[in-house]
């Protein structure tokens, strides 16, 4: 299975306009994501998607593939879909799965990339992500945390923004002694086929009232499966949070 690694980036962002151009060291944030996902064992290659040329210049000055799309894509999905049709059009079914990768991981690291590659060949997984068990009752009970909740074949059962399972008869401070919770690590691979069809749905009732795009996937019958990594990844949504990663390093 050829398989493609596609980065959307966009400028406009509320909390940190132009966070792909920002400098980590002597390099951008789009550049550190574009080296790490090219490191991957079982990309073909690897594009970034934007709709604004001054990320798709410096996307091409240190020498990476870029591609302009749309500019009224209403998420990360969709804009990566964009890219993958007009590939596709030139090169009709070339690439059987598709990385979405966030553009806002400066190090997120490529054995992550891996195991998704890997529920897609060897899973024939439709869709896969990725979990991370829960170490803090702050993380557990912070709303901008995914949480995940999977069957015994690892296939999602649902994602929340709330702590799920609700452990019953204990106080929050016991939770994670009593049960392991997960996080959901958001980078996902698809089958092309499914990612046809996932980008013709309509909002959903569970998507729009957790605000989280992949409730739609599950409402609609398809199937998510899911690997556990004990990697931490490192987002960016924040100058702030910019800032502290680059304390960390």
């Amino acid at each position: 299975m050829k398989i493609i690694g596609i980065i959307p980036a966009r400028f406009q962002s509320s909390r940190f306009p132009g966070k792909p151009l920002a400098l980590i060291g002597n390099k951008t944030m789009i550049q550190r994501v574009y080296e790490q996902a090219s490191k991957s064992k079982f990309l073909n290659k690897v594009v970034v998607a934007t709709d604004d040329d001054r990320i798709a210049k410096e996307v091409k000055n240190f020498g990476g593939e870029v591609f302009l799309t749309a500019t009224e894509h209403l998420n990360g999905t969709s804009r990566c879909y964009e890219v993958f049709e007009n590939l596709n059009f030139q090169n009709p079914d070339y690439y059987g799965g598709i990385v979405n990768i966030q553009g806002d991981e400066p190090f997120i690291d490529p054995r992550q990339i891996d195991m998704l590659c890997n529920l897609l060949i060897k899973a024939n997984a439709e869709i896969a992500t990725l979990a991370k068990p829960i170490n803090t009752t702050d993380e557990l009970f912070n709303p901008n945390v995914v949480k995940l909740i999977f069957n015994k074949n690892k296939e999602v059962l649902y994602f929340s923004r709330n702590p799920i399972p609700f452990v019953r008869n204990f106080d929050k401070e016991e939770w994670l002694k009593k049960h392991t919770f997960y996080k959901h690590i958001g980078i996902y691979g698809f089958n092309s086929k499914i990612f046809r069809e996932i980008n013709k749905l309509q909002p959903s009732q569970l998507e729009l009232a957790e605000s989280l795009e992949q409730l739609k996937w599950l409402e609609n019958n398809f199937k998510i499966k899911v690997d556990i990594t004990e990697i931490e990844s490192f987002g960016i949504d924040t100058e702030e949070d910019l800032q502290k990663l680059i304390n960390i390093i």
